[in-house]
């Protein structure tokens, strides 16, 4: 018999409706029952494409026994933590404290007050390897709260107070030291491996804010295209469909754990895109427009938005979908599959389980017939039963892959990618909107619903600058002001600067956070300072850099230290320290030959503003000069004279 989750629209959540375990949605009812009963909460997140959420769900929570034993001692919840950011958030802190480590499937428990007060991720049905068996972990925490409950209470003032992290931080004094950048990069080479690219050791994940950030600093070191080249030839990498998995489990990029988020993907496109601007590497441009176009292909739905993840499982085996034995290469390739497997560096032991999984050989030259090889394979794949499809659209994932397909179809002048972006952010704006005109997170079959959060609006902020600025229509303008005020309006913090995770108007939970760290996505906070610092650039207005300056003010004496996780941050702030260059082109369309200019290299301390749209102050006064499309290059709204010609403005750009 279904649980209560039954009615929802999380793919994750629906896994689990006919679960024994009576599931609730996280919601009032949980906690009035909690209340109620004065039983313990366990709430148990996790998302779709999580293997472990699986293998747990499967030993566990499809057990009668157990289940049993959870409905008569606890109330318990389901969460998606891609739904719920905001509970995931508080809950991970609270993991992190108390192991010194976080993960999913992530098993909180908690009091009727919502307070956690012990937590875990994956247990076993059975004790082995040191992990306790599941059950026994039940009755301990149950038991205990049956025997101490005032004392377990007791600790709830301190516990809060760790949650609310750093929305108890308080802005520095004095303005940002101008060699921060420099010691970012500096702390950045000292973590990066330069025989295989990233940052650290095994398990690594691509690292996409650091790059970025070493990107827009003209790559010293040349780190961010060696980390690019070393994953874009990885078995990360899906060699055949394109995109890449969330992580890698070796040091090496080779053996990926398969899942592939929408996320990563949407932010490693923009950072291969912009490492072949830096580098003009084709390599980089193939993998960038790879991932474009696998998103397309298939994560992109009829109504234009784009789906959130694909699992890392299929047929019940994590990777089964991607490797290959040697017998089905020669099948597919026939007398082709020597030189392919050549290629994809194939040998007879494999590298998964003893299967293979493709990669770019060292020093192989690619086949005359590659992309015909390429087509051969994934025909064959397509044959295979699919991973399972997590086919619910998030605001603030779409609004990432917006940017990208944006930012791509401006630079590389293709119409299809930019299309997309156009037809996904009219996907948002039409579909995930509540009644009352505000944005909402979630949508699936038609339905959206829970209140947005600071990284959606964040996220939809820039989204909607980059698209203007490659369309040059006035509309995605006029609604990136509309979200900047939302942010302002209902995230602003008043007493320390920077912004909460939630709008004020939110449920009431435990904890208001801030969302701060740019791992393993730029956080709301990064996003909106750098939107807000663009924003203040197109229209001159002062309090879009002021709130800006507040989310800088609060993270900047940490930043360098930790700029793998404060990389999106320091982007916004080498934006603010500038200088920033101010670019109105009039007569002209988006893709001539002026715009062009300004896009033929990576220039992350400019914004472009075109056409005649009043609504945009920089094109204020701009026109023709004689008779001719003309370009204004300005700094704080200063400007040089006009120019004409393509070379001019390549020459002024360079200038200072």
């Amino acid at each position: 018999m279904p649980n209560r989750l039954a009615g929802e629209t999380s793919p994750y959540l629906l896994q689990h409706q006919d679960n024994p375990v009576d599931w609730l949605p996280w919601g009032p009812e949980a906690w009035e029952r909690a209340r109620a009963e004065n039983r313990p909460v366990l709430v148990s997140i996790g998302y779709s494409a999580c293997h472990w959420c699986h293998v747990m769900e499967r030993e566990s929570f499809e057990d009668p026994e157990t289940a049993a034993l959870m409905n008569e001692r606890l109330v318990c919840v389901k969460v998606d933590r891609e739904e719920r950011p905001d509970v995931d958030a508080i809950y991970m802190d609270a993991l992190q404290a108390m192991t010194g480590s976080g993960g999913w499937p992530l098993n909180a428990f908690l009091t009727p007050e919502q307070v956690p007060f012990y937590a875990g991720t994956y247990f076993p049905p059975a004790s082995r390897g040191g992990m306790p068996a599941w059950r026994d972990v039940v009755r301990a925490v149950t038991d205990a709260w049956e025997e101490r409950p005032e004392e377990i209470r007791a600790g709830s003032e301190r516990i809060v107070a760790h949650l609310r992290g750093g929305a108890r931080i308080s802005p520095a004094a004095g303005a940002v030291d101008a060699g921060i950048l420099e010691r970012a990069v500096e702390s950045l080479r000292g973590a990066y491996d330069p025989a295989r690219g990233g940052f650290g050791g095994a398990p690594k994940f691509p690292p996409h804010s650091a790059l970025e950030l070493l990107l827009s600093l003209g790559d010293p070191g040349g780190m961010a295209v060696a980390t690019l080249r070393a994953m874009a030839r990885g078995g990360i990498h899906d060699q055949i469909g394109g995109g890449f998995a969330r992580y890698a489990v070796d040091a090496t990029w080779t053996v990926p754990h398969f899942e592939k988020m929408l996320y990563d993907n949407a932010l490693l496109a923009r950072s291969y895109l912009h490492g072949w601007l830096v580098s003009r590497d084709a390599e980089l441009l193939d993998a960038g427009r790879g991932i474009l176009d696998w998103a397309l292909r298939e994560m992109r739905g009829p109504e234009g938005g784009f789906a959130s993840a694909l699992d890392a499982d299929s047929e019940g085996v994590e990777g089964k979908f991607y490797v290959w034995s040697l017998a089905e290469l020669e099948d597919v390739l026939g007398e082709r599959a020597e030189a392919a497997m050549a290629y994809f560096g194939v040998s007879g032991g494999g590298n998964f389980e003893g299967e293979n999984i493709l990669v770019r050989a060292p020093g192989v030259d690619p086949p005359e017939d590659l992309p015909e090889l390429r087509a051969a394979l994934l025909a064959a794949r397509a044959e295979r039963v699919r991973p399972g499809l997590d086919d619910k659209r998030l605001t603030a994932w779409n609004a990432l892959m917006i940017g990208a397909l944006a930012d791509a179809g401006a630079v590389l002048g293709e119409p299809e990618y930019l299309d997309a972006a156009r037809q996904g952010a009219e996907f948002v704006l039409r579909e995930l909107r509540g009644a009352d005109g505000r944005l909402l997170r979630t949508w699936k079959d038609g339905r959206a619903h829970l209140g947005a959060y600071l990284e959606d609006h964040a996220y939809l902020l820039e989204a909607l600058l980059t698209l203007y600025e490659a369309s040059w229509e006035g509309r995605w303008f006029a609604e990136a002001r509309a979200v900047a005020e939302e942010i302002l309006a209902r995230f602003a913090d008043p007493e320390h600067g920077g912004f909460f995770s939630v709008p004020a108007d939110h449920e009431p939970l435990v904890a208001r956070r801030k969302d701060l760290e740019d791992s393993p996505i730029p956080s709301g906070n990064s996003a909106a300072a750098l939107g807000l610092l663009r924003l203040a650039a197109l229209t001159g207005e002062a309090r879009y850099r002021e709130a800006a300056d507040g989310v800088i003010a609060l993270l900047h004496p940490v930043a360098a230290r930790h700029p793998q996780a404060f990389g999106h941050l320091l982007q916004a702030i080498a934006f603010s320290l500038g200088p920033v260059r101010e670019v109105a082109i009039a007569g002209q369309g988006p893709a001539g030959p002026l715009a062009a200019t300004v896009r033929s290299r990576l220039r992350p301390r400019l914004v472009l503003a075109g056409g005649e749209d009043p609504q945009v102050p920089l094109l204020a006064g701009r026109g023709r000069v004689d008779g001719r499309p003309a370009a204004y290059v300005c700094e704080s709204f200063a400007c040089r004279a006009p120019v004409t010609d393509p070379g001019e403005l390549a020459a002024t750009l360079e200038v200072g």
